[in-house]
């Protein structure tokens, strides 16, 4: 019903010759301008492989409700390596099921 209405064609023409000649300074402004954002959002999370087990169970203590995110969200790794911690400890004995379902399972520590 409403669209956009065609302009005249002498507008188009009008308008082609102004963006040429600026169009190579913005396409290279543009470029600089894609390669700083690159530069500058950097990672918030740590590419690590393991979490150091001093650095996890100290984690674990000050957790009322273990569950993986937050475990990843503390220690700034992420969520695949904080689930591969949980099961470890929970394997050593160190953590209990307590419940969840879905993949959002709630740990609790076990005192020893």
């Amino acid at each position: 019903m409403g669209g956009v209405k065609k302009k005249p064609v002498g507008s188009n023409a009008k308008n082609k010759d102004s963006t040429t000649a600026s169009g190579s300074n913005q396409t290279q402004s543009q470029a600089q301008k894609k390669e700083d954002s690159k530069k500058s959002t950097g990672s918030k999370q740590r590419l690590s492989v393991a979490i150091e087990e001093a650095a996890g169970r100290k984690a674990l203590q000050n957790m009322k409700a273990i569950t993986v995110q937050a475990l990843a969200r503390n220690l700034g790794v992420k969520i695949s390596v904080a689930n591969s911690f949980i099961r470890t400890m929970e394997a050593r004995g160190s953590v209990k099921l307590a419940g969840g379902y879905s993949g959002h399972r709630i740990y609790h520590p076990v005192v020893q």
